[in-house]
């Protein structure tokens, strides 16, 4: 798979973020923290609707 890291991520090491790989139909998730353990996967569309709503109604710890 050809994981990536969001360009936001800039903390510590560098590992402290979400990869994502693109599936045939299918967008699979793993924490960068534990590349081996186990991945999520969610179908593109899915993942497509959450990532638009997030970038529509952000949120923040702070």
């Amino acid at each position: 798979m050809n994981w990536r890291k969001s360009t936001y991520s800039d903390g510590g090491d560098g590992d402290t973020c979400v990869e994502i790989a693109p599936l045939p139909t299918r967008i699979a998730i793993r924490d960068s923290k534990a590349p081996t353990r186990a991945t999520l996967s969610f179908p593109t569309a899915s993942f497509t609707a959450l990532i638009d709503h997030l970038k529509e109604h952000p949120w923040s710890e702070g």
